[in-house]
């Protein structure tokens, strides 16, 4: 089946999980991608439990569709064999500290001159200028220099971290979107450009409500826990038998939440007359909606708050979110048929596009396993197109 990015070449230099989740989007979507890893141990995220036969399976979820050939960047031999890739390529992600590839001749400039329809692409922690530059930068330094740790968890207490990489794979997507968008822009002018996204502006980024805080009122954002800033009420809620989410800010569902819980008084309550009065009475509106639910299991509120359109859904674990049935339907979990290794299963490719789908073609390489492969690819091409 053809992909939407078929015959785009895409030479991959990342390492553990921002870059190259960069890159299983753009192979999920057809493209050709090349995976440069050093020949001993390769990606770091090869050692990462927990491990099927000896493989990481954090790793092949990420780096699915792919092909892998490994190269010392200390050999000058291999240097050059990564310049060549990058001449024939059409896009670069790399993710090294910034500077490293410009010691090496490999920077974006050197590169683009040689080969000026080449989309260059570097994530780090904290970008290519200013002075963080420098910092080694991983996802948990991100959202602690974002604001993200800071205002998540109890409003009282240690800042949380968000238990899952969200500026690494906010930065990939990004970066893919970034990239798309590059080459566009190519079609129209004939050469590419750089791209320079940090892990820390991809966590600023996801702080829409908490910016505008600050840029009207020039204060810091109390942290709210399970509250929403704009919203009420918005939040999780204890049932008498687990949790499940209601969302009835808006005023018809405010109304009719009210009834449902034998409550109509609230809804003439001054306190609670509108979302923003909600908001700023929070706390004397919660426990009142809290104390009602707790009194019935979650299947009795759901069905009733189904029957009045109020958003409002059970709060699952991953394994439950895996196997729901609206889940299932989506097609959320891909089983890859490896030849050699049987079933496997994936997060499917997360994009839907109806006449070009996003799809796993090819399981998670072996360190090197394409090595052979990709160099003939190379020759031929060189020899079709002659000397860059």
């Amino acid at each position: 089946m053809q992909g939407a990015l078929d015959g785009l070449v895409v030479l991959d230099l990342t390492n553990f999980l921002s870059g190259p989740y960069c890159t299983m989007l753009l192979g999920d979507m057809g493209a050709d991608v090349i995976k440069v890893e050093r020949p001993e141990g390769g990606d770091d995220a090869r050692r990462m439990p927990p491990f099927v036969d000896g493989r990481s399976q954090p790793f092949a979820v990420w780096n699915r569709n792919k092909r892998s050939i490994t190269a010392d960047l200390k050999n000058p031999e291999d240097v050059a064999l990564v310049r060549r890739l990058a001449l024939r390529a059409d896009v670069l992600v790399e993710n090294f500290r910034p500077g490293t590839l410009d010691r090496l001749g490999l920077g974006p400039e050197a590169l683009r001159a040689a080969n000026p329809r080449l989309v260059t692409c570097s994530i780090s922690g904290f970008g290519q200028t200013g002075p963080w530059a420098t910092h080694g930068g991983l996802d948990m330094m991100a959202q602690g220099m974002s604001g993200l740790m800071a205002g998540n968890g109890p409003p009282e207490g240690e800042p949380y971290r968000l238990p899952i990489a969200i500026t690494d794979v906010t930065a990939g997507m990004f970066s893919a979107i970034a990239i798309l968008g590059a080459l566009q822009a190519r079609q129209r002018t004939g050469r590419g450009q750089h791209i320079d996204q940090s892990l820390l502006e991809a966590g600023l980024a996801l702080g829409v409500y908490e910016a505008a805080h600050v840029f009207t009122h020039g204060t810091r954002p109390e942290r709210l826990g399970q509250l929403h800033r704009g919203s009420a009420p918005y939040r999780v809620f204890r049932t008498r038998d687990g949790w499940i989410t209601l969302g009835a800010s808006k005023e018809k569902f405010f109304r009719a939440l009210c009834g449902i819980i034998g409550q109509p008084e609230l809804a003439a309550d001054p306190r609670f007359a509108s979302n923003a009065e909600r908001v700023k009475h929070n706390d004397q509106l919660i426990p009142l909606i809290q104390a009602a639910l707790a009194r019935q299991d979650s299947a009795h509120w759901l069905a009733a708050f189904s029957e009045a359109g109020i958003p409002s859904e059970p709060v699952l674990s991953y394994d439950e979110a895996l196997a729901h049935p609206q889940a299932v339907a989506r097609g959320a979990v891909a089983v890859f048929e490896d030849p050699e290794r049987g079933p496997l299963q994936h997060l499917a490719p997360p994009v839907h596009l109806a006449d070009m789908p996003a799809v796993i073609r090819r399981r998670a390489p072996d360190l090197g396993e394409h090595g052979a492969e990709i160099r003939a690819w190379l020759a031929a091409a060189e020899a079709d197109e002659g000397p860059s």
